[in-house]
């Protein structure tokens, strides 16, 4: 039987969500007899230029829609689609449910609330327009796969036909236990400049920190200027890379996951705090969608709510040196168990197989 797949993640490699969420797992499937034909949405070059603050150069979106749509009819040649979040954002999902009415099966992939850059949107005629878009495409998917409840039960509640909770996982073999460094201690945190704003609104708990701990604060991944927003604090930024995030993360004594409580931050999937964990770095994190499940079920780690709460934390975590050893190897038990590549490997195999047809 052909197991030949269309893959339409959103972005190539670099994009967080694409390379943890597709292509971390493709190796592993193609040595199971899955064939890939890979056509990300927004290539390298897009991201680069998000990221850099350059902003969406129209240009390049509409070459990038075109890429897609000449993807999209390509259909014919594979068994099944495989899409990450959506074909077309900010298009109506006409091409989803043509595709599905043409008997075509597609397994669509979720780790961010997506649903409400539209049901949530600010301006009136995406809410009339899109609002219940992404409720269509889960409902004309063979499979949805889901990373946390939060998606899942809007899927469920679309009426989807087949709904798998997949964790967002790590290539285990990749990271290794931290080795102490001395000082100064070191707190660390890695995203993207989309998410930084939430580090930012911890200045409070860094400031009373230290006035009371020489720490470091290692941002991997934030702009540089956010140091100037940080007054008072020893900021070292250092550029994200997927060569070199391992290694960094290694140079953190404490990981950090500050979210704000909105309904979008209920759709992460703790990304950040699993690679803090594979490399037994104990975490604190606010207790905002997933987190909980992740930090409480693992045994590794703080949550803290309020600025209060962190400070609390950090001088606890701070002062034991062997809690944190504990909370480290908790953390890193769980990847291995739960969090891996390896774990979740035959969830997604099962998956493909059932949108493909194969029972």
């Amino acid at each position: 039987m052909s197991r030949r797949v269309l893959v339409l993640p959103k972005y190539a490699r670099k994009g967080a969500s694409s390379r943890l969420r597709t292509f971390q797992y493709l190796p592993f499937l193609e040595d199971k007899g899955w064939a890939f034909t890979v056509k990300p949405l927004f290539d390298e070059a897009y991201l680069d230029s998000l990221y850099s603050g350059q902003g969406r150069s129209r240009s390049g979106l509409v070459l990038a829609y075109l890429r897609r749509l000449f993807a999209v009819l390509s259909f014919w040649r594979y068994r099944l689609i495989w899409i990450e979040k959506e074909l077309f954002p900010y298009m109506p999902a006409w091409i989803e449910v043509v595709l599905a009415n043409m008997g075509l099966r597609y397994v669509v992939d979720y780790d961010d609330a997506i649903f409400h850059n539209y049901d949530l949107a600010r301006n009136k005629l995406i809410r009339r327009l899109l609002g219940r878009k992404i409720d269509s495409v889960m409902r004309h998917a063979a499979c949805v796969m889901a990373g946390n409840e939060y998606l899942a039960e809007r899927a469920r509640a679309a009426g989807a036909k087949r709904v798998v909770v997949i964790p967002t996982v790590v290539d285990h073999r990749r990271y290794h236990a931290r080795q102490e460094t001395g000082q100064p201690l070191t707190v660390g945190w890695i995203g993207s400049p989309t998410t930084q704003k939430y580090v930012e609104n911890l200045l409070p708990a860094f400031q009373a920190l230290a006035q009371q701990q020489a720490f470091r604060l290692l941002l991997v991944g934030a702009t540089t200027d956010i140091a100037v927003r940080l007054p008072g604090i020893d900021v070292d930024v250092q550029p994200w890379s997927e060569e070199t995030e391992v290694a960094l993360i290694q140079k953190m004594d404490i990981g950090i996951m500050p979210l704000e409580d909105g309904p979008w931050e209920k759709g992460k999937c703790g990304y950040k705090l699993i690679q803090y964990m594979a490399s037994c770095v104990p975490v604190v994190a606010s207790p905002v969608g997933v987190n909980p499940a992740i930090v409480d079920g693992a045994g590794c780690g703080l949550l803290a709510n309020h600025v209060d709460e962190w400070g609390e934390a950090f001088r606890k975590l701070i002062s034991d040196l062997a809690l944190r050893e504990r909370l480290g190897c908790a953390g890193r038990a769980a990847v291995l168990r739960e969090f891996s590549v390896e774990s979740q490997l035959d969830a997604i195999r099962s998956s493909l197989k059932f949108a493909g047809g194969e029972r």
